[in-house]
């Protein structure tokens, strides 16, 4: 009987756990940074991560429209409110 996974199901499912684990990393900076500036650096990679898994779903629309309005708009704002 052969092996059920193959070498691309391995590799997509690694990289959705390291993509799901930066994801976790940035949300966990977010909230335990001290500096306002750094503390949007971690969100802008914990949004980005979730963009990320939206294309591992294949839901490219939530994906444009998270890096659009959520890592474009917002984050934006929120280094703007900073200057």
């Amino acid at each position: 009987m052969s092996d059920p996974v193959g070498p691309i199901e391995l590799a997509a499912k690694a990289a959705f756990y390291v993509v799901s684990g930066a994801t976790l990393l940035g949300a966990w900076f977010t909230v335990s940074a001290r500096n306002l500036f750094r503390a949007a650096l971690g969100l802008a990679l914990a949004l980005f991560g979730v963009a990320v898994l939206y294309l591992f779903l294949e839901a490219e629309f939530l994906a444009v429209v998270q890096l659009l309005i959520y890592v474009g708009a917002i984050l934006t704002l929120i280094l703007f409110g900073v200057m």
